[in-house]
């Protein structure tokens, strides 16, 4: 090799190879890259699951697992229920295919983990109205595409959702959830500092307010004032720390000036796009879904107008976050 031939070669084959493990800051763009080390013991944990009841294949890296081996539309045991809900606490969000359920059986189900909510601002199935259903095609738009926890707004929000397709498109409509726990563990020992303790205000109005009629705002408004949860809560049943603050009714967090308050709550939102803390799910027909809502965060891609995509859900109250 010659001398020009050795100076132009200052690294290893692998950009990583001669860093020490972890990530790595680009200051002029504010990024940064390399591995997110701190996901490998969530991922070993979950390798291999164990049941006795049910199939549970894991198809994400800290999320998402495939359920198989039950049939929603029988009388299921308590101990396979049990299961299920073990799956969703150590996986977050748990699905199954080829399920064709009835409304009826849906709700059912869902009632088996406990009392169900009624939206007050989202149309309910005409039948049962713990369903909520989301009709979409080409005169009906949504807005479901942005990361949030759902009904944070509430008091107590919902434990966890179970969402039904009824009528999906051929391409697009997908769903994508984001580990909060991962999003959490992820941050730098300054930020965890920087959030410890704090509480945010939660606001239906920042999504829902253009649902309510004029003459109805002050009586939701008693029925659903602000409401203050914790930035970073614990997990009732894993006991894990989350982020729990969201674009969609997260107001401003309590006791700091606008300012900070707006560039806290960017970055801890932001921490969603990741996508390594993410699970992308394909929706096929009769496909049945049920994340733990306090562990994950969703997002509804809109990227099938003007096809039909037809969904049902039905919500399970939870605990006030703590």
């Amino acid at each position: 090799m010659t001398t020009t031939e050795s100076t132009d070669r200052a690294g290893t084959s692998d950009p990583a190879g001669a860093v020490a493990p972890g990530r790595v800051y680009i200051d002029r763009f504010d990024m940064s890259i390399g591995p997110w080390l701190h996901l490998a013991d969530e991922r070993r944990r979950l390798a291999n699951p164990r049941y006795d009841h049910i199939t549970v294949t894991p198809r994400g890296a800290t999320l998402g697992a495939e359920i198989s081996g039950i049939d929603l539309t029988t009388d299921l045991s308590d101990a396979v229920i049990d299961e299920i809900a073990r799956a969703l606490a150590d996986y977050k969000v748990v699905f199954l295919r080829d399920q064709a359920v009835t409304s009826a059986q849906h709700v059912a189900f869902a009632r088996r983990f406990g009392a169900l909510e009624i939206h007050p601002f989202i149309t309910g199935n005409e039948e049962h109205p713990e369903l909520v259903r989301f009709e979409k095609g080409a005169d009906t738009g949504g807005f479901e595409n942005g990361w949030h926890h759902d009904v944070t707004w509430r008091e107590v929000p919902s434990m966890g959702a179970i969402l039904h397709a009824v009528q999906v498109p051929p391409t697009g409509g997908d769903t994508l959830f984001a580990d909060m726990g991962a999003a959490y563990d992820g941050l730098t020992e300054e930020w965890k500092e920087r959030i410890e303790g704090l509480h945010a205000i939660h606001d239906y109005t920042l999504a829902f307010a253009h649902q309510v009629p004029d003459d109805q705002k002050a009586e939701m408004r008693e029925k659903y004032p602000l409401v203050r949860h914790p930035v970073v809560r614990t997990h009732p049943v894993t006991g894990r720390k989350l982020l729990y603050v969201n674009g969609y009714f997260t107001s401003h967090i309590e006791g700091m000036e606008a300012d900070e308050s707006r560039e806290t709550i960017m970055h801890l939102i932001a921490q969603a796009a990741i996508l390594e803390y993410q699970y992308r799910l394909t929706w096929e027909n009769d496909t049945i879904v049920f994340w733990d809502n306090a562990s994950v965060q969703h997002y509804a891609a809109s990227d099938y107008y003007p096809d039909i995509r037809i969904m049902e859900r039905a919500s399970i109250v939870g605990t006030r976050p703590a």
